[in-house]
Order: C-alpha cells, then sequence, then structure tokens
C-alpha cells in the first residue's frame, strides 16, 4: 500500500510538472502563436509547390525557399504596401467625399426601378422612404453599427507597424519550416507514433491532408475572387480599387464573398452615368460572386473530402472566438477533427494513410 501511494504521489506531481512546463512554454510563445500557425499552414498547403520549384532550381533548397519566399513577400506586403499608398495618395478626396456625404440628397426614384417584375413597387417604396430621409438621418442609424464594426477591427488588427511585424514574422518562420521541413514532419510522425503507435502517424497524415484542404479551398478561393474583382474594378474605373481588392479579400476569407463590394460599385457606375461600365461590372459581379461555388469544393477536394458547411461554421467560429488569426484556426480545428473522427469510424482511410506515412516522411 505504502509503495503504491508513493507511486500515485511521484505521477501526480509529473504530471503537474509536466503541466505547469506546458503552461509556460505556451505563455512564453503567445506573441508567436499566430504568425507560426500562418506559417505552418502556408508551408503545409505549399510544400508541393516548393518541392516543385526546387526540382526547377537543380534540387537546390536554399534557392526553392528563397523562390518561396519572394512570393510570400509578394503576396502579403505589396498588396498592403499598393492599399495604404492609394489611401495616402487620395486622402484629400477621402475627406471631400465624407463631407459631401453628409449632405447628400437621394434623387426620385427611377422609372426603370418601378417596372422590375414582383419587386418594383417595393423597391420603388423603399427608394423614396430612404430618400425622404436623407443620408444625414441614415448616418445616424448607422452609426452605433459602424462603430461597433470600426472598434472591433480596429482592435484585432492594430496599428500598421504590429500587422506589418506579423508578416514579417511569419515569412520568416515559413523560411524555417522550408528549409527543415523533411525534420519537422518526422518528428510530427514520430510524436504521433508516440501518442497511438501506428494509429497516431497516420492521423498525423489525415490531419495534414485537412490542413491542405482547407488553405486551398478557403484562401486560393479568396485570393482569386478577390483578383478578379479587383481587375473589374480597375478596367470600370472605380476609385479606391486597390483598398476594396483588399478589402474583398477579407470578406471572402470570412465567407461573405465579394459582392458587398462590387454591388455597391456597380450602383455608383450607374449612378454616375456610366451604364455601360456598371452593366459589365454588373456581369463581372454574378460571375466572381458565383465561382466560389464551384472552386471551392475543387480545391478543398485536392487535400480532403471536407463538407462545405463545416468550413463556413469553422471560419465563422474561429472569427468569433479568435480574432483575426481564427479565420485559420477554426476551419482547421473542424476539419482535423473530422477528418480523424470520420477516420476512427472507417479504418480503411487510416489504413491508406498510414501507408503514404511508411513511403515518406515529408510534410503531408
Amino acid at each position: 500500500m505504502s509503495e503504491t501511494r508513493r507511486d500515485l504521489t511521484r505521477t501526480t506531481l509529473a504530471v503537474l510538472f509536466i503541466g505547469g512546463l506546458l503552461l509556460a512554454s505556451f505563455w512564453i510563445m503567445q506573441p508567436f502563436l499566430a504568425a507560426l500557425i500562418w506559417a505552418g499552414m502556408i508551408v503545409v498547403s505549399t510544400w508541393p509547390l516548393m518541392r516543385r520549384a526546387q526540382g526547377c532550381l537543380w534540387g537546390r533548397r536554399w534557392l526553392a525557399v528563397g523562390a518561396m519566399m519572394l512570393g510570400l513577400m509578394l503576396v502579403f506586403i505589396v498588396p498592403l504596401a499598393l492599399a495604404i499608398r492609394t489611401i495616402a495618395e487620395r486622402a484629400g478626396d477621402i475627406v471631400a467625399f465624407a463631407k459631401r456625404l453628409s449632405s447628400f440628397e437621394m434623387p426620385h426614384a427611377p422609372e426603370w426601378l418601378g417596372n422590375i417584375p414582383l419587386i418594383g413597387d417595393r423597391a420603388v417604396i423603399t427608394w423614396e422612404t430612404y430618400a425622404i430621409k436623407g443620408a444625414r438621418e441614415l448616418a445616424m442609424h448607422a452609426e452605433p453599427y459602424v462603430g461597433t464594426v470600426t472598434r472591433w477591427f480596429l482592435s484585432e488588427v492594430g496599428s500598421f507597424g504590429l500587422v506589418f511585424v506579423q508578416f514579417l514574422l511569419t515569412v520568416v518562420l515559413s523560411a524555417i519550416l522550408y528549409a527543415n521541413g523533411e525534420a519537422w514532419a518526422g518528428w510530427a510522425l514520430r510524436f504521433g507514433r508516440r501518442l497511438a503507435k501506428e494509429r497516431g502517424e497516420r492521423a498525423v497524415v489525415l490531419a495534414g491532408q485537412a490542413i491542405r484542404g482547407v488553405a486551398l479551398g478557403v484562401v486560393v478561393t479568396a485570393l482569386v475572387q478577390s483578383v478578379l474583382g479587383g481587375i473589374g474594378l480597375a478596367i470600370a474605373g472605380v476609385p479606391f480599387a486597390t483598398v476594396l481588392t483588399a478589402i474583398m479579400f477579407i470578406f471572402c476569407i470570412a465567407q461573405i464573398g465579394p459582392v458587398l463590394v462590387l454591388l455597391p460599385a456597380v450602383g455608383w457606375l450607374y449612378w454616375s452615368d456610366s451604364a455601360g461600365w456598371g452593366t459589365f461590372l454588373l456581369v463581372w459581379t454574378v460571375i466572381v460572386g458565383t465561382m466560389d461555388n464551384v472552386l471551392r469544393p475543387y480545391l478543398i477536394k485536392q487535400g480532403a473530402d471536407l463538407p462545405l458547411l463545416l468550413i463556413f461554421a469553422g471560419v465563422i467560429g474561429g472569427l468569433l472566438a479568435f480574432g483575426l488569426v481564427g479565420i485559420f484556426v477554426g476551419p482547421v480545428v473542424l476539419a482535423v477533427a473530422y477528418t480523424l473522427a470520420d477516420a476512427w469510424v472507417d479504418d480503411s482511410r487510416l489504413d491508406d494513410a498510414g501507408a503514404a506515412a511508411r513511403d515518406s516522411t515529408e510534410p503531408p
């Protein structure tokens, strides 16, 4: 009995010590967690691309890592710099537009609006209601909501310097993971084997496939939609196209879509007597706004077979729970949990993943 008590005491103290060590490590690493999560997702999802680049660059890993870092810098820093430059150059126009908006008065509804089947009469009534209220009264009604959204966005994004440091840290950590990808993948596989032997090793491979599916389905789709939407805005001559493209990318990541940015631009073009460009942008909006219904499922299935409802719930839930980084963390956590649970129910998927894990120790 005394021997059992000594073993229980030693086990309890060991668990407490390990738990305290883990909490202390998490506390120390907390400033780097967001950048590390982004870097991990980037490396896992783009690892095949890096290997292809290495093959094209005479098998030199450092050249391939340099090429990938250049690509990341172009993706992260150049759009952000262009958006800031556009805001700085058009600061006077933005202030003047805000002043004009406060005294803006809507005209009466156009005749063609009432001729629209089913919704024409209601659309005219709504138009006239807002025209009577005027922009100032509408701004007073919208002010509490705009203020709440603005405060939340500023609290999450912070200053430009902090965002720039996070991007730079993400690029540096991605370079480290690219340079030693096989070693990190081998360690993850050994960790899974240590936890649950072969099943744990197979689970690590499936987790990597889920991460790649989320990254391809959410991020790549958002990038394609925002870029195409920005091209349409630039061709149609809409001002602040760079800033609007950045906003579209955020909306697409959050699974809202680019339509909330493109439709007001269409209305502005019609309002500015540019009916031809307005019609062009309207058609372009329909194409860009609906292409995710085809592109996202195709890309997700390249990494893992995940339901779209799970991705949507992960993005929204992660955003509410963890802030901006939750856009990436939420769907990945749900995708990994779903994939592992589904694989546990169906052992054949774990067997297939185990074969892949034995053949290669590269990142999944």
